[in-house]
This record gives C-alpha cells, structure tokens and sequence, in this order.
C-alpha cells in the first residue's frame, strides 16, 4: 500500500492521530516508526503505517521491532521477562486448580484484562491492548486463526467486541487491572480415555460385590427405563466417577468373574492344575478372593425324624432360622431314623435352600441320611466327594443304626462329616461306647484323597485323618437322674444355664474319661433337653413308659489346628413338632488353608435332576401364594362377621 492511499483513506473514513506520531528529524538520526490504529465506524479497524525524514520525503517503511506496552499502575515495575514467568505460573496454578476440569495449557495464551469503563462498562483486554505510542490494535491471530481459538474467540459476546473497539485507549492505560481466565468451550468431542487408567487403589476402593448388575444398563437408565438396584450397588456407584473410563475399567478388572490372561491358561489347567500353591486353582489367590478371613460358614443340623411319613409343610425354621443374619456356605443335614422316600426329602431341602444352593452329594445307610449343599459358585474348589458306612448291629441286614461319612477336601482343608444313631436305653452306656469305637475304625475314608496332613493320622481312628471333623446325630446318651428329679431341675434353671443338669449327662462324663470322642468338642448347651416329647407339641413323654428327658442328639467337633473351628450357634429347633425329637442346630466359622491342585477335583458335579425339581416347586409354591392373595376368598381362613 502506498503513502497516498493510506493517507486518503485515513482523511476519509478515520479520526485525527494522536500528538504522539513518529517522524525523523534528521537523516542522521535513526528513524522511529508509529503504528496509528484508528477506530472506525464503517470498516474494520485498519493499522497505518508512516514514515517521513526532516525535508517530508517518504521513506521506504522498514519494520521494526513492535514497542512494548505501556503498563498500568496497578502493576509493580519490573522486567518483560519476570511478568510473562509470573503470568505464566499464575495460569499454570488456575489451570490445575479447575475444578471441573475445563481449563487447559492454551489458556495462557488468552488472558483477559477485566477493567471497567466508562458507565459501568467492562472491558476485556484480551480483544484489547494499548500502549503509549498506539490506538487500538485488533484481535491477534491467536485468538482468530486457528479453529479451536476461533471458538474460544466466540465466546466473547458482541458487546464486548464492539465496546473493546470504542473504548478510549488513553482511559484503558489509566484503570486498575483484574485478571481472569475465560472458559473453555472444546470445538469437538475429547478423545477417550484409556480404560487402564484409573489408579489400583481407585480400582480396589471400589471393589464390588458378585450380585452386582451388568453396568450397560446404565446406559438404559439414561433413556428413561427403570434401574432395579440392590444395597451393593447404591454403595458402589456412590463411590464411583462419572467418566465411562472408570466404570469400564472397573468393570473389565473387579468384575464377578476375575478376568484371566491368555498366559495364565496356556501355563495350567484347572483339572490337573499345578502342584505350587502360588497361581493354582486352589491357592492363595484363589482363596483369598473368595474367603478374605480365610473362614468358611457351616450350617450342621441332625433330626431324628421318628420315621414319620408327613414331613414338616415349612423347612424353613429348620434351615433358615429368623434369628440368623446371613445364610451360610455348607450346609450338612444328618437325619436318623428318616422318612421312607428319601428322595422326596432331598428335594424338600433343595426347594427350601433354592437356588443359591446346589447338592454336592448325599449318602445314606438304611434309614440314615446325610446330605450336604454348598454354595454354587463354591462347587468349582471342591474335590470329588467319598462316602462311607458302618453298621453297628449284629445282623448286617438291618440298617437301623450304624453310621454314614462324607468326605472331600476344600480348597487346602480335608472334612469328614459323620451322622450316627447308637445304640438306645438308658443304661446301656458301654453299648454305645463299643459303637463309637466300631465306626472310628471301621468307617473306611479316605479311599482316594490325600491326607493333607499324613503325620497326625493313625490307621485305627478314622478321625485322625481330616483337618476339621464334624460329626453329629442321635447318640442315645441319657441323663443319669430321675424323671422328677430332671424335671424339677429344669424349673429352677435360670437364663439357660443348663450346668446343673448337664452335671448327670453320660455323654459329658464318658468324653471327660476319655471313654469317647477323643479329641472332640462340643459348645455350651443353653438349651432344653431335645428328647423325648409327645407329637406335635411341647409336653414331655406321657406315655406309661414316662421316659426321663434327655439330651440324646448332639454335634462334636474336631480340628487338628487349635481354634480352627469357632463357634456361632449351638441351639435345638422348638419349632418342629412332627417326632419325638428337636433338631439341634449348629453354625461354626472353620478356618480354611489354601491347597494345591494334586487332588482330584469335582469339576463342578452336582445332583442337577435334584435342583431343577427343587426350583420348580419353589416357582410353583410362589405362583400359588400369589394367587391366594388375590382370591380371599379361596382361602382356608374363615372370617366371622
């Protein structure tokens, strides 16, 4: 552009310039260069240049350096240098200090100077900046040139735009400056993050529980569609971040199935497995993901069913009692004397369990059952399960009394379970004495599991060979006293306490002699004798044989570590009232070790015909409540009016 037409256009369209214009008085002295920017009305804003020497020739405009601007007095004197590292740093710290995470390094590079104008009007300093020797000088390139900062440019409103173009550059140098960051607004989608990102510590706060939902439904909650959360999963998205990020990392590391890499299944395979106990299937790891404590939850019942044919219309008090918290993870029922279809009885337990639970196994020995029910997510970490029996009669063929074991190993821990009905009569204590050493030795486990400990077991006791031992049932053991006597002790007994009457117990004065039961322990008994009652109430024997109550069923525990087996429990069920006898129930904590994968696993074996037929008739004792409650009036309770 040439010096005419830059002058033309200034006398047509601009104001007057300012005093301040560069001239050269002398063509020795070095030239001085003005940058004239004068608000316009009808154009934008426009940058003159001139140049002139002492006799008003033009000179050929040669660029210079631009001159620094003129700082306020708000701001101390120092270097270009220490201002632009404070601005810098002061950024720096706002940009991390975003709370919501808008910020970013480019803010630095778009500083608003907030000064109030001239009837209450704020001008931005960043669409503005003046100094002594120029007007107004428009947006910089950094703000207009690339498409991220022309979106950020945008975010200025217009009347800011038009009052930073008419505001006086001489008020501007004058007013106190404040400084602030302008927010950001992205001109497209951010990249995602990758899904390893969040931290193991923030991954382990916000470890899950294995009843959680599938967290796609999430998405579908957005949409409007209702979202049916339990306790553990109000807690867990409480704790959680907003970002899909976390949630798919979370997802993919805690999940209820622990995620396995390709190289752990090319070095093991979870039917032979490996003989370390670090990485196995029944290791430390393992174990420790599934038992934190270390310690397995046992449910141990026995009955003594009397042979009866109608069996109880509700199991429920019988497995699931109301004054217990939690449900445990086995679940051993030992029964004498049981109901002629077994099978039948299986099944009542399976419907009452439901199906959190599945059959591992169940044996039997005439009239004898034992049954035992785990938690099927638990099924994978047992061995195969073996089983045993011992009559104790003379003539073989009748099965009436005598004993049935269960054995497996869990994990790194070997159980025997034991149900038994000894010998009955009220004298007749060596008689039982001589069955309990007869099943010990006779009773013929394990067949193919390998003792987890060799060097505490002896050949002649079958007990001696299992970490923790369990064994329970109707053991016919009287107390040594007078009806009358028994009775009148009992109404005199006080909060449970059942010393005195327990003092005339034989089975507590054999174990003390050491007579039975070696090594066996049983928790204090708080409870009223469980034999011998009238059918389907409270009384004791009536009959003209008025037998004196006793407590002849008991559970016995055995463990080869000291305090590896804690009581919870240890009560009769007043509840069922179709034998003579009470159920005894007993919860216990056993401590678990982790195991090697040399043994013979189960795979994962349960009794399925079982649990099917077992699901069926819950879903169809359900449906039928349900349609009680809607018809009233096909309903077996009669109302008076």
């Amino acid at each position: 552009m040439t010096e005419n037409g830059v002058n033309g256009s200034l006398d047509q369209h601009c104001e007057a310039p300012d005093k301040e214009d560069a001239v050269v008085n002398d063509s020795n002295r070095p030239l001085k260069a003005s940058v004239d920017v004068k608000p316009c009305k009808e154009h934008d804003i426009a940058t003159k240049i001139t140049a002139k020497n002492g006799e008003g020739d033009v000179i050929p405009y040669k660029p210079r350096p631009p001159l620094l601007p003129r700082q306020s007095k708000s701001i101390r004197s120092g270097s270009v240098e220490e201002m632009v590292r404070n601005r810098t740093l002061r950024n720096s710290q706002e940009s991390l200090s975003d709370p919501v995470g808008t910020g970013s390094s480019t803010d630095s590079l778009k500083e608003e100077q907030m000064v109030p104008a001239r009837d209450g009007i704020v001008v931005s300093s960043a669409a503005t900046i003046t100094n002594q020797d120029s007007g107004v000088r428009p947006l910089s390139a950094v703000t207009t040139g690339s498409p991220v900062f022309q979106e950020r440019g945008n975010s200025l409103s217009q009347y800011e735009m038009s009052q930073s173009q008419h505001s006086d550059p001489k008020d501007l140098g004058l007013r106190p400056a404040k400084l602030r960051l302008s927010p950001v607004q992205p001109s497209g989608p951010l990249p995602t993050l990758e899904k390893n990102f969040v931290s193991a510590t923030l991954r382990a706060a916000n470890r899950i529980d294995r009843d959680c939902l599938d967290y796609a439904v999430l998405a579908r909650e957005k949409l409007g569609e209702r979202l049916h959360r339990n306790l553990s999963d109000s807690r867990l998205l409480d704790n959680m971040g907003s970002d899909n990020a976390s949630v798919n990392s979370l997802r993919s590391t805690y999940s209820v199935l622990s995620p396995i890499r390709p190289q752990d299944v090319r070095n093991r395979s979870f039917l032979e497995g490996s003989v370390m106990g670090s990485g196995a299937l029944l290791g430390a790891e393992e174990l420790d993901r599934y038992f934190p404590d270390r310690r397995l939850g046992i449910y141990v019942t026995t009955w003594n069913m009397q042979g009866e044919k109608g069996l109880p219309l509700n199991l429920d008090d019988l497995l699931l009692p109301t004054d217990s918290d939690i449900a445990q993870d086995f679940y051993i029922i030992g029964v004498q004397e049981g109901c002629p279809d077994r099978r039948e009885w299986e099944t009542r337990l399976q419907e009452t369990l439901g199906p959190y639970y599945v059959m591992l196994y169940a044996a039997s020995h005439g009239v004898l059952y034992l049954t035992v029910f785990v938690r099927r997510d638990l099924i994978w970490f047992c061995s195969e399960v073996e089983h045993a029996t011992v009559t104790t009669r003379i003539i073989s063929q009748i099965k009436t009394k005598g004993a049935v074991g269960i054995a497996f190993t869990f994990f790194g821990t070997s159980f025997l379970f034991i149900t038994s009905h000894f010998t009955s009569g009220d004298a007749k204590v060596y008689e039982r004495i001589l069955d309990y050493n007869k099943i010990i030795e006779a009773l013929a486990l394990p067949k193919g599991l390998p003792d987890t400990n060799p060097y505490r077991s002896t050949p002649s006791d079958v007990t001696t060979r299992f970490d923790q031992v369990f064994w329970f049932g109707d053991f016919n053991f009287r107390l040594s006293k007078d009806r009358i006597d028994v009775e009148a002790i009992m109404s005199h007994t006080e909060g449970g306490d059942m010393g005195s009457l327990l003092e005339h117990d034989q089975l507590s004065k054999e174990m003390k002699d050491g007579a039975v039961f070696k090594g066996f322990q049983e928790a204090s008994i708080h409870f009223n004798p469980t034999y011998k009652f009238d059918i389907g109430c409270d009384i004791y024997d009536t009959t003209s044989k008025q037998r004196t109550p006793s407590y002849t069923d008991r559970i016995l525990f055995r463990n080869r570590q000291a305090d590896d087996i804690k009581v919870v429990k240890y009560t009769s069920c007043s509840n069922i009232k179709t034998s003579d006898h009470r159920p005894v129930i007993g919860v216990f904590q056993v401590k678990l070790r982790p195991g090697r994968d040399n043994i013979p696993l189960g795979a994962g074996q349960f009794d399925r015909g079982l649990y099917l037929e077992g699901i069926r008739r819950r879903i169809t004792r359900e449906l039928k409540r349900r349609e009680a409650m809607k018809n009233p009036s096909s309903s077996t309770v009669c109302s008076i009016s």
